[in-house]
This record gives C-alpha cells, sequence and structure tokens, in this order.
C-alpha cells in the first residue's frame, strides 16, 4: 500500500466579480510584482488588478514576457526582473504558464541556483515570497498544486519542481475572467482538466482525498464541458468548469497522473504541440490500454458522466468526440509526427515521471504501441 501525504491547499476566495476583492487578499504588501502574458492584455485582466491595487495604494510592477511550456531560462528573466523591483509579494495572472513561472522565479529568486537544482519537491533552502493566483484559464489546475513544471532547456524535458513554499497562499476563482477566453483556449484547457481528473482518479497514488477531488472534478467538467464547446456557456458554466479544474488540480496535488501525461511531454518538445493537443490526442489511448488494470473504476466514472455502462470506451470515445467538437487534429500524423521518431519519443515517454503512477505497468514497448495508435 502506498502511503499517503495530504498537502493543505490554498485560501479560496470565489465567486463572479470577487477580482475586487483583490486589495484585501494583498492588504500589508506595500510592493506586488504581477506575472502575465501579453494576450491577457486585450482582454484587460492584469490592467484591472493593477488599478484595483494601486488604488488601494500598492506599488505594481508587471512581467508580462510570460511564454507558453516556459523554459529554465524565461525562468531566469523572471528571477532577474523581481530583484530589479524587489517585492513583497508576487501575484499570477494567466494560464498555467504563468502560474508556474512565478512559482519557479520566486524559488530560485529567494534560494538562489537554478531552477534545475530543485527539481523533485522540497528543496527551498529559503522562505518564498508570498503569493496570490488568479486563472484565466480552465485548464492546469497550477493555482491548487505547489509544483512549477519547467522545461530544462538544454534536454528539452519537463522538470516538475515543488515546495510547501511553492503553494498560493491565496486563490481567486472569478468566473468573468475566465468567461472571456477564446474558445480556442477554453477548448484546449478544458480537455487538459479532464485527463486530470481521468488520470488522478485511477493513479497508483491516489487515496481517498484525492479521489474525491478527481471525481468531483470530472462530475462538474463532463456535464459543463459540452456547453463550453457549443458556445452556450454562461458565467454559471464557467464557475463550474474553473472549479473544476482547480479540483483536478487539487487531485493531482494530493496523489500523481499517469501515461497520458508521460507522452504528451516528449510531444511538446520536440513538435511544440500545445500540451491539452498532445493530451487530447493521446489519452482515449490510454484510458483503453488502463481498462486492464481498472474497468470498474472507469465504468464508475462513465456512469457519472452519463454514459451508462460503457466503461472505458464510452469515456475514450467521449473524449474523442469532445476533440473533434474542439477542432483538433484526429491524429498524431495530422500534426507532423512521423513514424521514424516514435521509438524516440516512446523512450522519452518511458523517462517521465508521471508514467510511474500508471495504473497498468507501461513500458517503453507499450508507449510505442500507443504513439502508433494514436497516429
Amino acid at each position: 500500500m502506498i502511503r499517503s501525504l495530504v498537502r493543505p491547499l490554498p485560501r479560496l476566495v470565489s465567486g463572479a466579480g470577487c477580482l475586487s476583492e483583490l486589495p484585501k487578499v494583498l492588504a500589508g504588501k506595500r510592493s506586488i510584482s504581477i506575472f502575465t502574458d501579453s494576450g491577457l492584455r486585450n482582454a484587460g485582466h492584469p490592467q484591472r488588478a493593477t488599478s484595483l491595487l494601486e488604488s488601494a495604494g500598492h506599488r505594481v510592477a508587471v512581467f508580462d514576457s510570460t511564454e507558453e511550456n516556459p523554459d529554465s531560462r524565461h525562468v531566469e528573466s523572471a528571477r532577474d526582473f523581481i530583484a530589479s523591483v524587489r517585492p513583497d509579494a508576487i501575484l499570477a495572472i494567466g494560464g498555467g504558464s504563468s502560474m508556474d513561472l512565478a512559482k519557479a522565479a520566486n524559488l530560485i529568486h529567494c534560494c538562489g541556483g537554478r531552477v534545475g537544482d530543485y527539481h523533485g519537491y522540497g528543496k527551498a533552502t529559503a522562505p518564498l515570497l508570498p503569493m496570490a493566483g488568479i486563472p484565466t484559464t480552465t485548464g492546469t489546475g497550477s493555482e491548487a498544486q505547489s509544483y512549477a513544471v519547467i522545461v530544462d532547456r538544454q534536454t528539452h524535458l519537463k522538470m516538475a519542481c515543488g515546495d510547501p513554499g511553492m503553494l498560493f497562499g491565496t486563490v481567486l476563482l472569478d468566473p468573468e475572467l475566465v468567461s472571456s477566453q477564446p474558445r480556442g483556449v477554453a477548448a484546449v484547457t478544458g480537455l487538459d482538466a479532464i485527463s486530470h481528473a481521468l488520470e488522478a482518479a485511477v493513479s497508483t497514488a491516489r487515496n481517498p482525498l484525492s479521489l474525491s477531488y478527481a471525481r468531483e472534478a470530472w462530475r462538474l467538467l463532463s456535464a459543463n464541458f459540452g456547453n463550453v464547446l457549443a458556445r452556450n456557456a454562461d458565467v454559471a458554466t464557467f464557475g463550474a468548469m474553473q472549479w473544476g479544474a482547480f479540483l483536478a488540480g487539487a487531485a493531482i496535488e494530493q496523489s500523481m497522473l499517469g501515461a497520458s501525461h508521460a507522452m504528451a511531454n516528449p510531444l511538446t518538445a520536440h513538435y511544440g504541440l500545445t500540451h491539452g493537443i498532445a493530451i487530447a490526442l493521446v489519452l482515449p489511448w490510454v484510458i483503453r490500454f488502463n481498462a486492464r488494470a481498472v474497468s470498474a473504476d472507469y465504468r464508475e466514472l462513465a456512469r457519472e458522466a452519463g454514459l451508462g455502462d460503457q466503461g472505458a470506451e464510452g469515456l475514450a470515445l467521449k473524449v474523442e468526440e469532445w476533440r473533434s467538437g474542439a477542432a483538433l487534429p484526429s491524429g498524431l500524423g495530422s500534426c507532423g509526427v512521423r513514424d521514424g521518431i516514435l521509438a524516440i519519443l516512446a523512450e522519452e515517454a518511458s523517462q517521465q515521471w508521471t508514467g510511474r503512477f500508471n495504473p497498468a505497468p507501461v513500458t517503453e514497448s507499450d508507449f510505442l504501441s500507443l504513439y502508433r495508435s494514436a497516429m
């Protein structure tokens, strides 16, 4: 039996319009560094946060150069920004990339060294600056986790760097912010959150707490994602998606993921595939592969999504239906992946830490077969 370690979660402020509570959340912090990305300027969310904070007497500096899948060089640039403005607290606004960059930059600013020195968990050598997070997508669940996932610029592999001090002190879940995300972003990030719920629910490291988070996340996400794809989503729908993504992230924090994420990371490294797209392409095949080990669990999840007794195949087909509804590619081949690289992808997937927690043991040969199925 795997022994469980229950980790805390951030303090939550939720509800439409709760962004207005931001000055209270950061009361007593005179200088704030905001980490976000340039794409959010059009939505105006960083500007609204800045205005609220400055009106309350805070000094604000904004770093909006976050890139998708931040690597070790990006973290060092963000660290230099923190050192130049000397904030009392850090605020991350955006998707998982902004969240992870803020955490990782805070870590090496306060503890020194390079981000690769902290690959693993619990390696911080000094207290970190206080942090708060405001997600504007419904995907990674990074706001609920004490990890940052950073690409090693040399090897192109993703490093999970975690520490209790990297957990946000407070998270604001304001569905008015996520309702402005483009449909394409909502589709890709939603599929990512769905994969978190499905993988955490059957991970070998699951425990009663993580399972409760994963199943509630699955219930919320599976019931509302179709409306997002059909453009029928209102603020209440996005609120449910936001909670689903947060709870799926909380499930990961208490347990782990599986083979889908092990397969997605090499695809992102070699082809620049958006993480959610890579996940959507391989997840159905991983579900079918895992049915040999967790068929009963998949039957329960299928029933909770209104799929009757279809079990693993029903779940796999549902993910494929959502993928099609999001107008995403149907196979790796249409994304430029060629047979000749599959063996390399399989070797790299077998080295990913998430695959160790897959419910059905998965070898390099299994990964190769899964990649071929997903072509």
